[in-house]
């Protein structure tokens, strides 16, 4: 007799964005980004508000508004700087050209590297996000 092992499959669905407010952070990511409006629920004082790109089956971001003074201090520097978030498409330029339109901050133009076409961007709080369509040939 086999004896089967059960695996358990770990998956990260969501991850929290400190944000100045709700309002204005859902403004920017639905229409600038073309993100979904998945939930906003008010919870005694505060509200439950996630976000995700249209057509995403993955992770949210869950928008988390700063309620003191080392929240605000991590709003648009949680990864110290770095790029924070990785945002892959298969439509790069048409996706690109959005962000332009919107008027979204690009810190640097699109390229070619070995993994693909990447371009980064800041959000409306200066957090940078990559925008990458894998495996993209010239």
């Amino acid at each position: 007799m086999w004896l089967h092992k059960v695996i358990n499959m770990e998956t990260m669905f969501q991850l929290t964005l400190v944000v100045n407010d709700y309002d204005e952070a859902i403004e920017f990511y639905t229409k600038k980004m073309d993100f979904e409006l998945i939930e906003d629920t008010p919870i005694d004082n505060k509200r439950w508000v996630r976000i995700q790109p249209k057509g995403n089956t993955g992770s949210t971001l869950l928008l988390g508004k700063a309620k003191n003074q080392n929240q605000q201090n991590a709003i648009g520097n949680q990864t110290g700087g770095r790029v924070a978030f990785f945002l892959h498409t298969d439509r790069f330029d048409e996706y690109f050209q959005f962000l332009l339109s919107n008027d979204v901050k690009i810190v640097r133009e699109p390229s070619v590297e070995e993994y693909g076409k990447v371009a980064v961007f800041a959000d409306l709080y200066g957090n940078l996000w990559d925008l990458i369509q894998p495996g993209y040939k010239t």
